[in-house]
């Protein structure tokens, strides 16, 4: 009995740590420069596309509406505001691509490409436009 009450455990610990090493969840970033926390954001799969959005900014300066955003979310608050649209798990990896990640202090929406590192803990987070890119590595809040 003792040794079928340990293989489960074991089974659903393993299962756990898989289940993590997802990009799926909510995320703390910070800012590039001073590496203070900057928003919490949630990302959710949609039938196997995922979408993040601002659940909570923490920027004790920023603005409270995307006054630099392109599209439909000029003007939106930035609570609440979809940041990431469209990333699909590249077949056989732990890593998402070809969606968008738009940046709402500048307003520019550049290619992304999400990873989960650390077991799932952190998440890198790459934005690309063109040759260049940026990249930013949020944690997973508990």
């Amino acid at each position: 009995m003792n040794k079928t009450l340990i293989l489960l455990s074991a089974a659903f610990a393993v299962s756990g740590a898989f289940a993590q090493v997802s990009p799926v969840g909510l995320w703390r970033s910070a800012d590039d420069k001073t590496g203070e926390a900057k928003a919490e954001i949630r990302i959710v799969d949609n039938g196997g596309v995922l979408s993040g959005r601002i659940e909570k900014s923490l920027k004790k300066d920023g603005k409270p509406t995307c006054e630099e955003c392109r599209d439909e979310r000029k003007g939106q608050p930035i609570a609440g505001l979809e940041i990431i649209r469209g990333a699909k798990k590249v077949d056989g990896q732990d890593v998402w691509e070809h969606g968008k990640i738009l940046d709402p202090e500048n307003g520019k929406e550049y290619t992304l490409r999400l990873a989960p590192i650390d077991g799932g803990q952190k998440l890198q987070v790459r934005g690309y436009i063109g040759p260049f890119f940026r990249t930013q590595t949020w944690v997973r809040m508990q």
